[in-house]
């Protein structure tokens, strides 16, 4: 989005001073907890409990939204649940969605403003056995290939097209459940798979030939980011009209994405409590499987050079790029589709208490998957 510097400046001036006036009359007052009252907000996720939202449990569990004067519920998602339809229809405050999805949804004529980018890089893989032969999208050519739908299609389909395959023609395109089950029987010869999700899941299934977990070994990858055809993925979605007619609105927004990035921030400091608060917030997945997700999902936002939640321009420009080329969007949308005046303004919060909003010295560690995920 390319807005005038005079126009950016105005945005980020008008969110802070709205924080301040609701929490008080110093910049300083904002996240402590100084509150005259309290907002309650609700928060729809996109999925199931899972480590893949724990920056949000964290901050309901240490207290960090209460510290912004707010009161936030956070409902679970499923396959039935579209969180841009529950945002845009009034039955929730915020939510969390993939980029294009919202992205159909806004272009359908919902209206709804990325107001925080939360993951940067894509977590989409496709999945084959080591002796496939497919070590790239051009050799899915003649394969059975697995994919969720529902809109999780886009990165095969515009990384196949790119290689110069038909997908209507050149390869069999299965549905597949939301599990590895069709890879690990043979039925399919390549899985989508989320690299903090369904991957691990194979490494968490025994190989009948050793008796062992399969290894990472066993196993070739496609990854999306490295193909080019990767899409942005997780966000805070807020509501675009009471974003322009409603300054209360407007206010609890940068704070709800304060809490949010100090809630990441959290859980790229401490990861191991915040698998204990996703598994205490009744996540059906064990221990291990979560403490998995929880190491990839933390190398999906960090680091984050320009501050957590802000916009990755360059994975935005390929994601629209994608989009219009597959027809998933019939035209780029206008500049209105995200704003960075919110996520510039919590980081202005945070950096001013010091925090690492950056996580440049952030590195993965190397977690032990237990059979089955326990």
């Amino acid at each position: 989005m390319n807005r005038p510097w005079t126009t950016r400046i105005l945005g980020l001036v008008m969110a802070m001073t709205l924080v301040t006036a609701a929490c008080g009359s110093e910049d300083a007052a904002v996240g402590t907890g100084d509150c005259d009252s309290v907002d309650a907000v609700s928060l729809q996720l996109q999925w199931v409990t899972q480590a893949q939202f724990a920056g949000y449990f964290a901050a309901v569990d240490q207290g960090i939204y209460n510290r912004f004067c707010l009161d936030v519920t956070i409902r679970e998602g499923g396959v039935d649940i579209v969180p841009q339809q529950q945002l845009a229809s009034g039955a929730t405050d915020f939510a969390v969605s993939w980029v294009p999805k919202a992205l159909v949804s806004r272009e359908g004529g919902m209206d709804i403003v990325n107001v925080a980018q939360i993951f940067q890089r894509s977590g989409t893989l496709q999945v084959s056995w080591a002796d496939s032969g497919i070590n790239s999208p051009a050799d899915l050519a003649g394969k059975v290939v697995g994919n969720w739908g529902w809109g999780n299609e886009f990165e095969l389909l515009a990384g196949s097209r790119q290689a110069g395959l038909d997908p209507s023609s050149d390869y069999t395109l299965v549905q597949q459940s939301f599990d590895m089950l069709a890879l690990l029987t043979g039925e399919i010869d390549a899985a989508q798979a989320m690299i903090y999700n369904e991957y691990a899941q194979v490494l968490e299934a025994t190989n009948p030939a050793t008796g062992a977990l399969y290894q990472a070994s066993d196993l070739s990858v496609i990854d999306w980011n490295d193909v080019g055809t990767a899409m942005l993925q997780d966000a805070i979605w807020a509501d675009g009209a009471r974003l322009a007619g409603d300054d209360d609105y407007a206010d609890v927004t940068t704070r709800f994405v304060a809490g949010s990035l100090e809630g990441w921030a959290y859980c790229r400091d401490n990861s191991a409590s915040c698998v204990d608060i996703v598994l205490a917030n009744g996540s059906a997945l064990g221990e291990s499987h979560q403490t998995w997700q929880m190491n990839e999902i933390n190398g999906l936002i960090w680091p984050s050079p320009d501050g957590v939640g802000m916009m990755a321009t360059g994975l935005w420009d390929q994601t629209i790029d994608v989009s219009t080329s597959e027809s998933i969007l019939a035209a780029a949308p206008d500049s209105g589709a995200y704003t960075t005046t919110y996520a510039a303004a919590a980081l202005d919060i945070l950096n001013g208490r010091g925090m690492d909003t950056t996580g440049q010295n952030w590195r993965a560690t190397t977690v032990k998957l237990n059979p089955g995920g326990e």
